[in-house]
């Protein structure tokens, strides 16, 4: 299989560019975390622009490619928590492989309340998901409860009456929602997430308030 480093040195010589073993370094290290073949799409995808593609690429133009744009990204994502609620519903415990989600529906009240949001009150819902999923992933790091819960006993009580506790249902690539599930916890929100929560609500009340 091809490598990340291989791609950029193809990359450099189809532009006839100079690649430095430090810029090299740059790009190796900012595309660590991306599976080689999705890189070699993303710069597939590059040099097909018929702007962009007249020119060796900057690291924005590859992550454009990789990540998407932040607005279709909070729409996908949207439309994945929405599908979920439908499917799953208020009374079972989710884990998405996205843990944006996670903090946007935490902030939104909870798995059960997204759950339960009217059909009038979906354009204001989706804007404020939106918002809040925006401001999450453009951070470097957030705390994220590990599993949305559903509108069930609470843990302590499946234990004290000797029942077996509900497994969660693991939605998009299980293995990435396996990997929220493990690195979420419910610590207490950084000011840079008080921030993000206060600011969205805010915004939500003023939008209803207006409409009204």
């Amino acid at each position: 299989m091809t490598t990340t480093e291989e791609i950029l040195w193809a990359t450099a010589e189809f532009y006839g560019s100079n690649l430095s073993e430090v810029v090299l370094g740059i790009w190796t290290e900012n595309l660590a975390a991306y599976d080689p073949e999705r890189v070699k799409k993303a710069f597939s995808a590059h040099m097909r622009d018929s702007d962009n593609g007249r020119f060796m690429p900057k690291l924005a133009h590859i992550m454009k490619h990789l990540e998407g744009i932040p607005t279709d990204n909070a729409a996908m994502a949207w439309s994945k928590a929405l599908e979920a609620a439908s499917h799953y519903g208020a009374y079972r415990d989710v884990v998405f492989d996205d843990a944006a989600i996670h903090a946007a529906i935490q902030d939104m009240g909870g798995w059960a309340k997204f759950c339960r949001c009217e059909n009038d009150q979906l354009s204001y819902q989706q804007h404020r998901f939106q918002q809040s999923y925006g401001a999450y992933k453009a951070q470097d790091g957030f705390t994220y409860p590990p599993k949305l819960l559903g509108d069930r006993m609470a843990d302590d009580l499946y234990a004290k009456r000797g029942l077996p506790m509900p497994a969660p249902s693991f939605i998009g690539n299980k293995d990435e929602a396996k990997k929220v599930l493990r690195l979420g916890g419910d610590a207490p929100k950084s000011q840079e997430q008080g921030a993000i929560a206060a600011s969205v609500a805010l915004f939500y009340k003023k939008e209803i308030k207006e409409e009204k």
